[in-house]
């Protein structure tokens, strides 16, 4: 593994990715899910099990010659308003269909229908009738268990961590449910009691996530104000990227089983009763992952900075950033203009020396003799007669 690959820097938590700059475009992720949410609860609402809106349940044998499709279209035929089928494994393998509510002579007419149709013994043919009332009181502890574990959640956020951070884990397990909610009201599965568990599942996983974030936000901010090297959401920012890997790894490996009780035994071997809980579980481990990275710790941020000692930190770090910037600049324009007149003063000196060495040329080019010119110096020990001068040769002077 390369030293400068992505992995490599993950896995030192050094991938310094700017997620609290970039906090803005989460928010708008997490918006255009709100919004998509809103418009598939508007529009196609959710498919509620017979556990919720009562109903009935034919359980036939499956045979050779017996396809899910055959049993659901005999039921139907049979006068009854299917509402979902899937086939349960086991070692008496069977296919489970759930209607809307029947009378018992109109229970009665659909079984005598499918035993005809699929040449099933009628005694093999089982009937269940499910009340909603149960399905209500199952939604109502449902709610009361949610509301216990977020009211734990955030006072033990508040206890160990501070309130803000309880505030951010709060939205973040809001985000996770409301986004389980969304896909199955996209895909349409059937809400069952196991898709109540998966969800009851999920907020565990993403209050664990939280905390290994949040555990190293607070280890790296204690003290922060006392010192000018960072903001609380460069602090923060880097907290991020120091458990990213963490993250991962702990999401790859939780959902390699989710992943296997969903594809494999839901799809491949038709587990349909596990396809519930799976899908929940699959989409609430991703959704925690992502929320307490990308929208917990940026809502963290955002409201740290209402605080005032955290907003004059920030100003302080900015204003030191600044000036030594400032400094910095001044020292290399004056590196600049030093270079700048020591290569002028350089050029002139060069200049300089080449005039003077072109004058002293022209000089000693005037002062040369032409070729063939009479030396303008005398011979020394000879000096020619006349007034003041040296006598003829040969007399001597008198003294």
């Amino acid at each position: 593994m390369s030293r400068n690959g992505l992995a490599h820097r993950l896995y030192r938590g050094e991938a310094g990715l700017n997620v609290i700059g970039h906090r803005k475009i989460f928010y708008l992720v997490t918006l255009a899910i709100v919004v998509i949410g809103i418009a598939s609860f508007a529009l196609r609402g959710f498919t509620l099990g017979i556990d919720f809106s009562g109903g009935e349940e034919f359980q036939v044998p499956k045979t050779a010659s017996v396809s899910l499709a055959d049993a659901k279209s005999a039921v139907a035929a049979g006068g009854a308003e299917v509402v979902t089928g899937q086939s349960v494994g086991g070692s008496h393998p069977t296919f489970l269909i759930k209607t809307k509510s029947l009378t018992p002579q109109q229970a009665t007419d659909v079984k005598e229908h499918v035993s005809s149709a699929l040449h099933i013994p009628l005694n093999q043919i089982s009937e269940s009738s499910v009340s909603g009332a149960w399905g209500a009181q199952i939604t109502r502890q449902a709610l009361i268990a949610l509301a216990v574990f977020l009211a734990l959640v955030v006072v033990y956020l508040i206890f160990r961590f501070e309130w803000r951070m309880a505030v951010a884990a709060f939205a973040s397990v809001i985000h996770d449910l409301f986004v389980a909610a969304v896909v199955y009201s996209l895909v349409g599965w059937e809400v069952t009691p196991n898709t109540i568990i998966g969800l009851l599942t999920i907020l565990g996983f993403s209050l664990y996530d939280l905390v290994v974030v949040f555990d190293k936000v607070h280890e790296n901010t204690r003290g922060i104000t006392a010192s000018s090297r960072m903001t609380y959401g460069e602090a923060t920012n880097l907290a991020v990227n120091q458990t990213l890997m963490r993250s991962i790894n702990t999401t790859v490996i939780a959902l390699l089983p989710v992943a296997g009780l969903l594809f494999i035994g839901a799809g491949l071997l038709g587990a349909g009763t596990l396809k519930d809980l799976g899908l929940v579980l699959f989409v609430g481990m991703l959704s925690g992952t992502y929320s307490s990275v990308f929208l917990a710790a940026p809502i963290l941020v955002d409201l740290k900075n209402r605080d005032p000692r955290i907003r004059a930190h920030t100003a302080r770090v900015l204003a030191k950033r600044a000036s030594g910037e400032t400094t910095r600049r001044r020292r290399s324009e004056a590196a600049e203009k030093d270079g700048a007149d020591a290569d002028e003063a350089a050029a002139g000196e060069k200049s300089e020396t080449e005039e003077t060495t072109a004058a002293g040329e022209r000089v000693l080019a005037g002062s040369a003799p032409r070729p063939g010119a009479r030396p303008t110096t005398r011979p020394s020990g000879r000096r020619r007669g006349g007034k003041g001068g040296g006598g003829r040769p040969g007399t001597k002077r008198r003294t």
